[in-house]
């Protein structure tokens, strides 16, 4: 388990909430390892915490940070009620959820983790974390075009923020983003006289797409995490963001020295675990026009399921094999 909160920590107990988790940290109520601690204080696994004297249990959970290559088709959602939704097609034997969104007519990189504070330091446009995307549009495009785009465009009642646009065909640009609206990508293609054919996402931050097979999925290995841990050192979350601006951004001390381990198949002295893609007989990724990847069968999890088929059988339905949509 990765350094957390002590408040967070005590209202996932269930005790009460942050917020009164803070007043029993000031009242001198809460003792770590022995000790008072103060407001805002991290712990780990290896803590001891009593509050009123009674011991609260940890649950050791160790994260996980996977990289997936989402074909078309798939919803980007964690409601499993849904059809064709992420957490199914990707069949993770642990509870999971996807950073951020692709709409169900895009394809590409998404990361999907059990980690959720690390979500909206990766979204908040203010943290500026790029996001790449190559979009194809359904008619020709030029520099005024490249230029409007690059200055923001008006969508949703507000402009985009500038970014950065290069042209790489007749129809074909590349877009890279620090903001996230939603369909933000197609809208300002629209409010331009342009409707986009396809769109994929090539990066997020320094994680690539490169060498994941469309509708598979692999674990990010000990240096990518590392580097995304540097990366978001000093970004703040939602709730930090709302706070007192009195507040240093970034008091996450523990990102310094923490240096989260990837699953033990994705050490860096072993190829990182793949995953995803229909099983044998199972049908192609819902919207997706390309040809099934090729699925690794050496790494546990390496092929999805669908849901409700029986164990060692063939796949009858949608393959199971991954907030802001572009």
């Amino acid at each position: 388990m990765e350094p957390i909160r002590l408040n967070k920590f005590i209202s996932d107990s269930g005790l009460c909430s942050r917020r009164e988790a803070d007043k029993m940290i000031e009242h001198g109520r809460v003792m770590v390892n022995g000790k008072r601690p103060e407001v805002g204080a991290r712990i780990t696994v290896k803590d001891k915490v009593r509050v009123d004297g009674n011991l609260l249990a940890v649950d050791a959970v160790e994260p996980v940070y996977l990289l997936l290559n989402k074909p078309p088709g798939i919803e980007t959602t964690t409601d499993t009620s849904q059809r064709d939704n992420i957490i199914s097609f990707t069949n993770y034997p642990e509870r999971i959820f996807p950073v951020g969104r692709l709409d169900k007519d895009s394809e590409g990189l998404i990361i999907l983790t059990n980690n959720g504070d690390i979500v909206n330091k990766i979204l908040r446009a203010g943290n500026k974390h790029e996001k790449e995307y190559v979009v194809t549009v359904d008619k020709p495009i030029n520099q005024e075009f490249v230029e409007r785009m690059s200055n923001g465009v008006s969508i949703l009642g507000v402009n985009t923020k500038k970014c950065k646009v290069t042209q790489e065909g007749p129809n074909r640009f590349r877009i890279i983003l620090t903001q996230g609206m939603n369909r933000q990508i197609r809208r300002m293609c629209e409010a331009l006289g342009y409707e986009v054919q396809t769109l994929q996402r090539t990066r997020i931050m320094h994680l690539s797409l490169a060498k994941i097979p469309l509708g598979q999925w692999r674990s990010m290995t000990e240096t990518e995490i590392a580097e995304m841990m540097r990366l978001v050192e000093h970004s703040t979350k939602t709730e930090e963001a709302s706070g007192s601006k009195k507040k240093t951004t970034g008091t996450d001390a523990s990102t310094k020295s923490q240096k989260p381990k990837a699953r033990s198949n994705a050490a860096s002295s072993r190829p990182p675990r793949t995953g995803g893609g229909p099983k044998s007989g199972g049908k192609s990724s819902p919207g997706s026009k390309r040809d099934k990847p090729k699925t690794s069968g050496s790494a546990r999890g390496s092929r999805g399921a669908s849901k409700g088929s029986p164990k060692g059988g063939s796949s009858k339905g949608k393959s199971t094999g991954g907030r802001r949509g572009r």
